[in-house]
């Protein structure tokens, strides 16, 4: 034992698990829950630590028969040693699920009417597919964190500028402005977004403070709007029994607005106009390795929701106006 431990001293190979045992006992806060936290006995730990702070030439912990507590050379080291922890057992999750059967559990963000209607009606054949894969799902239009809140992925429909985050283009999604036909046979159409100012119009809460409704003409022209009504919501569900109402006019994502369109409960307007087009995003954390959990998820979605059946132009046959500079 004596010749190892004089072998490890003197290797040029980093001390691993050595580091990887102190950053548990940091972590843990005593010899013993780290043991058991990693499967080991005492001994096996107290022996790596010493040998660490023997081949680093300082004292990592005081010790008393009461208390453990990080010196301050200790505390140095800690948060480095535990992301090395982090990385090794990163690296092995990663590594067992792409030489087995996806498994283990997605955390997964999406915006809460498209969550409703296209995510959540896919996945009793997601976990047939994938029977040992499991999903948090988080439905919300508030912008996730995803890496401040560990999600592993989101369904995102944005144009994308975050550099920090890996993104894939699933199908475009374009808005409409809608009325209902007793909105406007009772108080007109708008034929211009100039127009819309003396209306009722209906917006989004979690947008900025002051709500602007952005269109270019298919000639060039450009046109923003503030648009002022009764209501504004978090979430399209909020908005829609009012404009079903015939009491106002909003803003829809395609996704919402073609069922409407469909059964003739509304219809668009303006529609010369085009607002700015989004896109429905596939997104993960550039921080990490996608492991195979996320990367069957991944695929699933992008082959199911990539022929976007909710678009316009599959239901009904409608293509955006194409847009010349002046």
């Amino acid at each position: 034992m004596k010749t190892i431990v004089a072998e490890l001293s003197m290797s040029k190979l980093p001390d691993f698990e050595g580091l990887a045992m102190f950053a548990k006992v940091a972590e843990e806060g005593s010899f013993a829950a780290a043991a058991t936290a990693m499967g080991v006995s005492v001994a096996t730990v107290s022996r790596a630590v010493t040998r660490l702070e023997e081949r680093l030439g300082g004292r990592l912990f005081n010790r008393t028969s009461r208390r453990l507590a990080l010196t301050d050379y200790g505390h140095t080291l800690a948060e480095r040693a535990a992301k090395i922890y982090a990385d090794a057992e990163e690296a092995e999750d990663v590594a067992r699920e792409t030489s087995s059967r996806p498994r283990g559990l997605v955390k997964l963000a999406a915006p809460l009417s498209f969550g409703a209607r296209w995510v959540a009606p896919l996945l009793p054949e997601f976990f047939r597919a994938y029977p040992d894969i499991s999903v948090d799902l988080h439905l919300t239009d508030a912008h996730a964190d995803l890496i401040g809140e560990g999600f592993d992925a989101a369904l995102r429909i944005a144009v994308m500028e975050d550099s920090s985050l890996v993104a894939r283009l699933i199908a475009p999604v374009r808005r409409f402005v809608v009325a209902s036909p007793t909105y406007l046979s009772r108080y007109g159409r708008p034929q211009h977004p100039h127009d819309l100012g003396a209306h009722q119009c209906l917006t989004y809460a979690n947008r900025s403070k002051r709500d602007v409704w952005r269109f270019t003409h298919k000639n060039g022209e450009e046109c923003l709007v503030t648009p002022t009504g009764p209501l504004r919501g978090t979430s399209v569900d909020a908005l829609l029994p009012t404009v079903l109402a015939g009491l106002a006019i909003t803003e829809l994502p395609e996704f919402v607005a073609t069922q409407y369109f469909v059964d003739k409960q509304l219809e668009p307007i303006l529609t010369d106009w085009r607002m700015p087009e989004g896109g429905l995003y596939f997104v993960t954390p550039t921080t990490r390795a996608r492991p195979a959990k996320v990367s069957a998820l991944a695929d699933f979605f992008i082959e199911k929701l990539t022929a976007a059946e909710w678009s316009a132009e599959t239901l009904m046959g409608w293509k955006p106006p194409s847009h010349h500079k002046r």
